[in-house]
């Protein structure tokens, strides 16, 4: 079900929850809302107009950040890694690589490659180095917090910055996690983790959070604050 108020759209998944809970989901501005299988349509919307101001405030918010221009993958566009900003600058060859050295990202590729082929290969190259931190960071808060995933994952999504199935204890991560400073996939590992014991962003959450990581509120300011990717 989807709901059109004041010219915002609203997603509306009815769940096997008791309360109603609204999302303006990074890192466009998504707006969502949980709602009990025993409520109907019309309390639903009434819900929603009460919060329609703020709801506009938030995804103003995202309308507003800076993003990425429509890449090209060429030479003298910007590339961010862990936060920092690199320059491109492209090299032909016969194999794909990918070499930070000062503030250029040196790619070399294949003189007939595409722009699409290049971002393909950027891509992977991203996941690469995500995979390799996610290695690193997940044992550290699995050991901190005594939640243990049964597995996780990375994925390119455009509404979360991870989601977890407390179910199968399986993790997702974004990829475009490793473009932003480095906190940020920790504080995102740890969020996904507690999830694994409170499904909701409900106090007991919200007090998990607090005592394992006191300066998640920055955190997440931060990464929410970061400028994102190139969107049609």
């Amino acid at each position: 079900m989807a709901l059109i108020i004041s010219g915002v759209a609203i997603d509306i998944c009815k769940k096997n929850i008791k309360n109603m809970h609204l999302y303006v989901k990074p890192p466009n501005g998504k707006v969502t809302v949980s709602a009990p299988l025993s409520m109907n349509d019309k309390a639903i919307e009434r819900f929603v107009r009460t919060k329609i101001a703020w709801i506009k405030r938030q995804v103003s918010k995202f309308d507003t950040q800076p993003r990425q221009s429509e890449r090209e993958h060429i030479s003298g566009e910007t590339l961010f890694v862990w936060g920092k900003q690199y320059y491109m600058q492209i090299e032909y060859g016969t194999r794909n690589s990918l070499l930070l050295s000062g503030n250029k990202a040196i790619l070399t590729a294949r003189k007939e490659s595409t722009a699409k082929q290049r971002e393909n290969f950027i891509k992977e190259w991203y996941r690469k180095q995500l995979k390799d931190e996610i290695i690193r960071l997940l044992p550290k808060w699995e050991k901190i917090t005594g939640l243990k995933c049964n597995s996780w994952q990375t994925k390119y999504m455009t509404t979360r910055w991870g989601t977890c199935n407390p179910k199968t204890k399986k993790i997702w991560l974004n990829l475009q996690l490793a473009k932003k400073t480095p906190e940020c996939i920790e504080y995102i590992i740890l969020h996904e983790l507690i999830h694994l014991r409170e499904k909701h962003h409900n106090e007991r959450f919200v007090s998990f959070m607090d005592r394992y990581m006191p300066m998640w509120r920055e955190v997440k300011v931060t990464l929410n604050g970061q400028i994102l990717d190139y969107m049609e």
